[in-house]
């Protein structure tokens, strides 16, 4: 796992827009990543600077408006509220540990876990998703290296999540007909509202 950890990672970047459900980005199949370049780099920094602030513990790039096979993730970040001498208020971060996943490939899926999960996507929503309990993954680093991980419990929920994303599926896709349809309606409501 740690050979796919930033080295030098610094939390500094640009803040993207996160396109909300039901966008038209989300509902593509993303594209494979073919070009292993300094915009590709640039594009995940800005995917990290924007996860630790909506905060998130993993964001994917049909998030943020790029129909490709990328995702990022840190599932092991702290954030915590302080206040300043004049009073203000700001959030520090610490323990990163982020990961970055290009052009996954799941080999191997096992067992039955049921864990909440929200969206950055759908904001406010959370829910029990049925997911493997055990994933073994082939993936690409941010250099085109190839690495396998094999992952269990809340990593393993977040890699399935993550690439939903990328094969045009958010995770309310996941629940039963009825209760999807009640969160759409519920959901997309508040949307107008806004």
């Amino acid at each position: 796992m740690k050979e796919n950890f930033l080295e030098n990672y610094e939390l500094v970047g640009n803040k993207l827009p996160i396109s909300t459900y039901p966008a038209p980005v989300l509902k593509k199949v993303a594209a494979p990543v073919t070009e292993f370049n300094d915009d590709l780099r640039a594009l995940i920094k800005d995917m990290f600077f924007t996860m630790y602030h909506a905060p998130g513990i993993g964001l994917a790039a049909p998030q943020v408006g790029h129909s490709i096979r990328l995702f990022v993730l840190d599932i092991w970040f702290e954030r915590e509220k302080v206040t300043l001498p004049d009073g203000s208020t700001e959030f520090r971060f610490f323990d990163f540990q982020p990961m970055v996943f290009i052009n996954p490939v799941f080999k191997n899926k096992s067992g039955e876990i049921i864990h909440e999960e929200g969206c950055l996507s759908v904001p406010g929503v959370y829910e029990d998703v049925k997911r493997a309990e055990f994933v073994t993954v082939d993936y690409q680093d941010m250099f085109g290296v190839q690495h396998t991980l094999e992952a269990d419990e809340l990593l393993s929920v977040c890699l399935q999540h993550e690439n939903d994303h990328l094969d045009g599926i958010v995770f309310i896709e996941r629940l039963s007909f009825l209760k999807k349809q009640l969160i759409e309606k519920k959901f997309l409501k508040k949307q107008k509202k806004k």
